[in-house]
């Protein structure tokens, strides 16, 4: 652990280090990213500079160079890491960072350390067939949805800026290029277990896992089998991660092993999308076909993730029997926790019998009627115990009324089994139901205008995404359903 951070100061004037580095060779490959030709400051997060004690203010052409590759800070050697990974499903070999270059890490304010990735800065040696750039449509959506997350409380990579060129590159049509400066913790995978695992490589394994306990889970070095612990606390984190997408109606859209963080964050940003119209078998990415990675399907694939890298880890654990206990928590804690976060949503303080049943009864008329998932959690805080008849802006999000009518009667009955009281509860019901997401269109909308270097949209869109519970009337058409071209919109692996 490190002092605190107490000043801000310009990022050319930190001096990195990289303790991922300290790993032998075999773990990475050092390089120097591609340069970005002119590039140009698109956005940087404040909250997210703050963590680093960065000066947020700082625009300045040596702050653009570093965040853009083309100038490398004191102290930081970088490197791409390798790993490997299940994609859909199936073992696809070794993979790596194949547009992503580490930097290093800096100390944080809260004692800890931060690595710092350029995502976009150009080829590695695990680039397979692709050129190591990122779009500025992709760009900005993970710019933007990291730092929404974050602010939504869900743990999470952040997005310290975002750069731009007018290089192009060639996805379905020619587009902008740009890199965008990722932070966290450790960027380690569950891919980065398997890697070893696979290639049957049982002493790099261990030291990869012991420098994961060691810099991230030293509490769990004093028990009886570390390794153990680990897997179960990964788990655990995991679990929990998953119940608060569920509760926000987040879809990641490629949960693959090498998208799934050590630490428990949401981690790679790609065709993700925040529920609408609900339906629990919606899909946000459009190469999806088969729907593994749909809403409903997300808390299955999180523990099918996890016995992944239990099967990697078993080797180190030592029995199988140990490996299935550390997995074994998994739908608890799951349950625990999504349980915990519907009965917030709905204002409910206690937990009593035929609590489960309501909240499957309003799933499933939301389900029927398609109700837009942010608006509707956000409305019901509004909903008056002794004055249905003023339910019209929450019942007329669905199309079968009668249903709403018939679910909010059992409702106030269970709000009254408490002794809730209106006011108290819509406060308590706006803290944990937010009112903006980053919608896709939303995104579009600022994509569309930073292509033409109109970044404005995106500085007001973070500034929103950074405040989701707070009412905030000036910004009140950014909670408003989609508009009809919105339904049209798709994001796929490339996006």
């Amino acid at each position: 652990m490190t002092a605190p951070l107490t000043t801000a100061r310009p990022l050319a004037a930190l001096t990195f280090s990289n303790a991922f580095a300290t790993l032998p060779p075999a773990f990475y490959t050092h390089l120097q990213p591609t340069p970005l030709p002119a590039p140009y400051l698109v956005a940087v997060s404040a909250p997210a500079a703050a963590l680093i004690g960065l000066d947020s203010n700082d625009s300045s052409a040596a702050l653009v160079d570093i965040l853009s590759g083309n100038s490398i800070a004191a102290g930081s050697r970088p490197l791409a890491a390798v790993y490997s990974g299940h994609q859909f499903g199936v073992w696809a070999g070794q993979l790596g960072d194949g547009r992503a270059i580490l930097l290093g890490d800096l100390p944080a304010r809260d004692g800890g350390r931060m690595e710092l990735q350029l995502k976009g800065a150009g080829q590695t040696p695990y680039s397979r067939m692709g050129d190591g750039r990122a779009v500025l449509r992709s760009s900005i959506r993970e710019f933007l949805c990291s730092e929404a997350m974050a602010a939504l409380g869900i743990p999470t990579t952040r997005a310290l800026g975002l750069t731009g060129s007018d290089k192009l590159v060639m996805r379905e049509t020619p587009e902008s290029t740009a890199v965008v400066t990722r932070m966290a913790p450790s960027f380690i995978r569950f891919g980065s277990f398997e890697h070893w695992y696979y290639n049957q490589r049982h002493d790099e394994l261990k030291l990869l896992a012991d420098n994961v306990l060691a810099n991230f889970y030293p509490q769990l070095l004093s028990t009886d089998n570390p390794y153990q612990a680990l897997l179960t606390e990964v788990t655990r984190r995991t679990a929990r991660l998953v119940a608060q997408w569920q509760a926000v109606g987040f879809m990641h859209g490629v949960l693959n092993t090498d998208n799934m963080s050590i630490l428990g964050l949401t981690l790679d940003y790609g065709p993700f999308g925040f529920m609408e119209a609900f339906d629990a078998k919606h899909i946000c990415n459009h190469t999806d076909q088969q729907g593994r990675y749909s809403y409903q399907m997300q808390p299955r694939i999180g523990q099918w993730n996890c016995f992944a890298l239990g099967q990697a880890m078993l080797p180190l654990i030592g029995s199988v029997e140990a490996t299935e206990a550390a997995l074994a928590g998994y739908d608890a804690e799951y349950t625990l926790a999504y349980e915990r976060l519907l009965h917030a949503k709905l204002g409910l303080q206690q937990t009593l019998p035929g609590d489960e049943a309501l909240i499957d009864g309003l799933f499933a008329i939301m389900q029927s009627s398609h109700v837009d998932f942010t608006l509707l959690f956000r409305s019901l805080g509004n909903l008056q115990l002794a004055a249905p008849e003023h339910d019209a802006p929450v019942r007329d999000l669905f199309i079968e009324r009668p249903a709403f009518d018939a679910w909010a009667v059992q409702y106030r009955a269970r709000l009254q089994q408490e002794n809730s009281v209106d006011a108290t509860r819509k406060l308590a019901m706006d803290k944990v139901n937010p009112k903006y997401v980053l919608r896709n269109y939303l995104a579009q909308t600022a994509i569309e205008k930073a292509q033409n270097k109109d970044f404005s949209e995106i500085a007001r869109l973070l500034q929103v995404l950074q405040r989701p519970f707070d009412e905030q009337p000036e910004h009140a058409h950014y909670a408003a359903l989609p508009p009809d071209w919105a339904s049209h919109l798709e994001v796929s692996c490339s996006s």
